[in-house]
């Protein structure tokens, strides 16, 4: 008899259970998410982010989430000038997952950024008509598949920091958390730095409460009722690859034929024209005087030199002269560092290339020079056993190394104590670390002023099946276990009287 009832009730239960639970009526009260798309036009590549969040979303309070991403093959959009359509075709892969990734349904309601960052900045500098064109033809691209094209634009480096920093804290839910109850937290949480470097410009942008000497670096934000004081400023042609380049053309200034190069690891040489070194705005102040002919051949011999690599590039900057109370290099003002910092971008790859071919953890500012000087005085061979993977660019990282140091240390005033508060990362979560999330977030109102109010996360109708559940079961587990005791009291009965 117990055993009838034990199975009746398990019977009503899971009767109950799926009526009110059945997947379908899930479905049915989850609304389909809304998808936005970002196109990241950097300087040495392109990417596309797809985001995603709930369509029922009331006053820019939606949880925006990275849905997929796209790296395609090719340089950035400035490196086809010259190329009819080239810079539209080189989004084509990345559009065309596009219309994989997002339902048909939602196509024609999923907006299409494009972010153009320094690459495009240095072209629009040098050429603003070719700038345009190509601007138009990626747009032409873009408008050619069934999204809603929201234009292309060129972002300020003031932009772009900040964008990166509203990514960084956004992702970290510095700004807003979405509790269990269906009620939006303000954390309380101090918000991140955030250390962007890539292939032409680098940004930092951090929180400050002291004042801001140079209005231009000064950017004020208000984000859910809390106002915030950002100090920004973007180096332009202090990116990876131009850093790179202005190198280069610093080394070979009253040399021919053959240069010796200091942060390249010995063992490694490369020709190249010498007309690629002075093609950019970065160098273009560095072309020699007098009997220069960008055709001729140019031998460039590593040399694996620490110590002449750091001389070199401290040469880069201008640690002279100020004209405020402080600055950081180049005559460009800088409170003090304070709080914690993200640093992502090219940052991330080489501080995850020291860690992992010198096995020093790269924590402090004493282990980045340990590391760079353990990295220089390897020679190309030694850096191909270490990291094969690596080869392409395995020349490079002695002096993007060096270069962090003195960027870090000496420039932007990281030390013993401030140093170790840098976290170095690619992605927070599932969703990569970038300017791109910030600027969606921005253009498409996602990221509210004021703060928010009380909202469910689920419609009533699932409220009320939710409630209902966390009541059967308790219900239904006590009386299994008193069907259960009943069963075992009269099974020992039975077996007494026998």
């Amino acid at each position: 008899m117990f055993a009838d009832h034990e199975g009746a009730v398990w019977t009503i239960f899971v009767n109950i259970f799926t009526s009110v639970f059945n997947l379908p009526l899930l479905c049915s009260l989850q609304p389909s998410p809304q998808y936005g798309i970002v196109l990241d036009a950097g300087s040495s590549h392109t990417a596309m982010y797809i985001y995603k969040w709930p369509a029922d979303k009331q006053n820019g309070t939606g949880v925006v989430t990275q849905h997929s991403e796209c790296h395609p093959k090719g340089g950035g959009i400035s490196s086809y000038v010259g190329q009819q359509g080239a810079a539209g075709r080189s989004l084509q892969v990345c559009l065309d997952q596009a219309m994989q990734d997002i339902p048909r349904a939602r196509h024609h309601l999923t907006p299409v950024y494009l972010g153009a960052t320094a690459g495009m900045r240095l072209l629009n500098i040098s050429s603003p008509v070719q700038s345009a064109q190509v601007l138009q033809e990626v747009g032409y691209k873009i408008q050619s598949y069934p999204f809603n094209y929201q234009g292309a634009a060129i972002l300020s480096g003031q932009e772009e920091g900040a964008y990166g920093w509203v990514t960084v804290n956004y992702l970290l839910e510095n700004f807003i958390k979405y509790g269990f109850v269906g009620r939006w937290l303000s954390p309380g949480r101090q918000t991140v730095g955030a250390l962007d470097f890539g292939g032409a410009s680098t940004q930092i942008t951090f929180v400050t409460k002291d004042e801001v000497e140079d209005e231009s670096d000064r950017v004020k934000l208000r984000l859910y009722g809390h106002d915030y004081s950002l100090y920004t400023h973007s180096f332009l042609c202090y990116g990876r690859d131009q850093v790179l380049k202005r190198l280069l053309a610093h080394l070979v200034t009253g040399h021919t034929g053959t240069v010796a190069h200091p942060c390249f690891p010995a063992g490694y040489i490369v020709t190249m024209k010498l007309g690629t070194l002075f093609d950019s705005p970065c160098t273009v102040a560095q072309t020699p005087s007098y009997s220069y002919n960008p055709q001729a051949a140019l031998s460039v011999k590593g040399t694996g030199d620490y110590d002449h690599c750091l001389g070199n590039i401290t040469e880069i900057f201008s640690f002279h002269s100020c004209p405020f109370s402080q600055c950081s290099f180049d005559k460009v003002f800088q409170p003090n560092v304070s709080g914690s910092f993200m640093a992502f971008s090219a940052f991330f790859y080489i501080h995850q290339f020291l860690q992992t071919t010198t096995g020093i953890p790269v924590t402090t500012p004493a282990q980045l020079e340990e590391a760079a000087h353990s990295i220089c005085n390897m020679s190309i061979n030694e850096m191909l056993v270490l990291a094969p993977d690596q080869e392409p660019r395995l020349q490079d990282f002695c002096a993007a190394s060096v270069f962090t140091k003195v960027l870090f240390t000496r420039g932007y005033g990281f030390d013993e104590i401030s140093f170790p508060h840098i976290s170095f990362q690619k992605k927070a979560g599932d969703a990569s670390v970038g300017w791109a999330l910030g600027y969606m977030l921005s253009l498409s109102s996602l990221l509210p002023g004021e703060s928010v109010g009380l909202r469910k996360a689920l419609k009533p109708g699932a409220w009320a099946a939710l409630l209902f559940l966390l009541v059967l079961l308790p219900a239904t587990a006590l009386m299994y276990v008193s069907l259960q005791a009943c069963r075992r009291k009269k099974k020992g009965s039975s077996d007494t009287a026998s």
